[in-house]
């Protein structure tokens, strides 16, 4: 199914369904429910979600911010229900679920909300963590509301942890080890992106030729911060096409005029950026920046010169691209670390490195092939996630959509 356009969404009232005002209606009786909070929880649970079609079943899938929502909907199209999450309370979770009726929640990363886990242990519905993660931001917080924890999440039958790093933490947090397993980051299952790579080049840059360095989900300051190293990047590589991807739609012209205030020729990509003498593309439009990592030369993981913590650098590697950060990736510290020492990534400590870095790979094209073809073998060595999930759950699929009878 092809993804889908800003003017195909059917963004319905988030507030109504918070308060479950209006309630969702899924495709079955007894959907697997799926809870994942945002744009990256949606992407990384995707393969697992695809899993579960494939073998019959019927997925219900929530989300609490917009963009979450917009994007399961270029996803999934009509596959699956979509909904917001209610708000937290016990009263809204209760009616919300008494009229969903799910046989299993999957509940994704950290989304551990306790009005949701008691209204689960209410209506006898196990609960599943998916591709548990315990951030280094969050741990002390948790650890030292432990005896808390210990109670709410004693109904989760199983936690499938990103790493041994997570396995430990929440053990840490009073999860029994016998209810905890690694099976490693379900986002390595992530997929690479089915484009036309070759027109894709083309419609960026008509030539063909230019070497390409894609940004990918920047934030505040930092397109600006890349643009005062572009003179210095040019002088290597005088064709050199700047290509940026914000992660933030609101924040599409300002980073505009921003670059264009720096003195840099900037184009808009929704008004057709190929064969025009420009230095610079801002891609305006939501769910392109996977076909771009296909088609870059380099690539720099964006939110990662700031404290925001880093954006997914595997949307990069399943697409044989190796990765250049700044210093902050701490929302994937398991995976920087195991990409690191694969040759797949390179971390630097500040702006400045970063600028040298780049300076390096394309004064050295044989190294940045080598980063390239160690980030595809990366990938290719992890790609079976998905099915160690999919085994792991298998013990509570049964109470799901498959097998259940359709009620009236």
């Amino acid at each position: 199914m092809p993804p889908m356009t800003g003017n195909d969404l059917n963004i319905p009232s988030r507030w109504r369904q918070h308060l479950t005002l209006d309630l969702p209606e899924s495709k079955a009786a007894r959907p697997i429910w799926v809870h994942a909070c945002s744009v990256g929880e949606v992407s990384s649970v995707a393969p697992l979600i695809e899993g579960l079609l494939d073998m019959g079943h019927t997925v219900h899938l929530t989300m609490v911010t917009d963009t979450g929502f917009a994007h399961a909907q270029r996803l999934f199209g009509g596959t699956v229900s979509l909904a917001y999450l209610p708000w937290d309370f016990p009263g809204l979770m209760r009616r919300m679920i008494a009229h969903l009726k799910p046989g299993l929640l999957l509940l994704c990363e950290t989304e551990f909300w306790p009005g949701m886990l008691r209204s689960c242990r209410r209506f006898n519905i196990p609960v599943v963590g998916i591709n548990t993660r315990i951030s280094d931001r969050s741990f002390p917080r948790y650890r030292a509301t432990r005896w808390l924890w210990r109670h709410w999440l004693k109904g989760v039958k199983l936690f499938l942890a990103q790493s041994d790093i997570d396995a430990e933490r929440l053990k840490s947090m009073g999860v029994k080890k016998k209810r905890i397993r690694c099976v490693g980051h379900l986002k390595y299952a992530v997929r690479p992106p089915l484009v036309d790579s070759e027109a894709l080049r083309l419609k960026v840059d008509a030539s063909g030729k230019r070497p390409l360095l894609l940004a990918g989900s920047t934030h505040d300051n930092e397109e600006e911060t890349l643009c005062r190293m572009f003179a210095a990047w040019k002088q290597a590589a005088p064709n050199l096409l700047l290509v940026l991807v914000p992660r933030h739609p609101q924040r599409f012209t300002p980073v505009i005029d921003s670059m264009t205030a720096t003195g840099l020729r900037t184009a808009r990509w929704s008004q057709g950026a190929a064969g025009r003498n420009h230095d610079a593309i801002v891609i305006d439009e939501m769910g392109v920046l996977g076909g771009m990592y296909s088609i870059a030369d380099i690539v720099f993981i964006g939110g990662s010169l700031i404290p925001h913590g880093g954006q997914n650098p595997l949307e990069a590697a399943v697409c044989g691209r190796g990765v250049i950060t700044g210093p902050h990736m701490h929302n994937f510290t398991a995976i920087m670390q195991d990409m690191r020492h694969a040759g797949a990534a390179v971390q630097c400590a500040d702006a400045a490195e970063v600028e040298a870095s780049v300076q390096r790979f394309i004064s050295h094209p044989d190294e940045l092939r080598q980063l390239h073809a160690h980030a595809a073998v990366f990938m290719q060595d992890r790609a079976d996630v998905t099915r160690k999930m999919l085994k792991a759950i298998k013990p509570w699929l049964e109470n799901t959509s498959l097998t259940a009878e359709v009620e009236p």
